[in-house]
């Protein structure tokens, strides 16, 4: 006999949470809960769950900053359920790396149907995924969104971690100006490769042992950039 799926749900609001959680397990599913970010970031590292049920109005931090830095080390679905309903938040979601976008109020029905289908569509065997990338002698910590040097915190700001996080997470990947700019700042700044340019700059200064000539941060000129480990 399978085991049940194991969903996680990150929803401040209990009596949402209280639905969700009775829907998904009268149809035979097994629910983690978590009312903050933090949390939900917590209970994904240690109970690998196979979908991801995530409110973008968290008291501790906002969903679509948090759906970017799950994406950076975990490729599980993610299903948001949120009350914004305009086009342009369904979007920036979408662009973050959400698979599914549900609006409240919505029926239990459609909810066990998208569930359903991101499941389908999910890989049946996850590579292990771990929220810590290494490379030289570098880690990053996806979960406390800490970049450790020889043991030591290096100094990034908000923006220059989430840059080098996408770039760490692809390795061996070109990474287009397009594809970057939504990881990191969203689809307003879609055509901003002059912005992108500036803070690849700053990185390769705090990386870099000879930032004029990257070892890790490779530009792909014309297209994007690529990380080399």
């Amino acid at each position: 006999m399978l085991a049940p799926d194991l969903v996680l749900l990150i929803e401040d609001d209990p009596h949402i949470r209280e639905l969700i959680v009775s829907a998904l397990e009268c149809d035979s599913y097994k629910l983690i809960t978590a009312g903050t970010a933090a949390r939900g970031m917590h209970e994904a590292v240690q109970q690998k769950p196979q979908l991801l049920l995530l409110d973008l109005g968290l008291p501790d931090r906002d969903g679509l900053e948090f759906i970017r830095d799950f994406r950076g080390w975990s490729s599980i679905p993610i299903l948001v359920i949120s009350a914004r309903t305009q086009e342009s938040q369904v979007v920036a979601a979408l662009d973050a790396g959400a698979d599914d976008y549900l609006t409240k109020p919505f029926g239990v029905s459609e909810l066990l149907a998208r569930v359903r289908a991101q499941l389908r569509r999910a890989p049946v065997q996850h590579q292990e995924s771990t929220p810590l990338i290494q490379f030289g002698d570098f880690t990053i910590n996806c979960v406390t969104r800490e970049v450790l040097k020889g043991g030591q915190l290096l100094h990034l700001s908000q923006i220059e971690y989430r840059l080098l996080q996408a770039l760490a997470a692809n390795p061996g990947r070109v990474m287009t100006h397009r594809q970057l700019l939504v990881q990191v700042w969203g689809g307003q700044a879609s055509a901003n490769h002059e912005y992108l340019r500036v803070y690849v700059g700053h990185l390769r200064q705090k990386i870099e042992a000879t930032p004029g000539k990257p070892r890790h941060i490779l530009t792909e000129i014309g297209v994007g950039y690529r990380f080399q480990l």
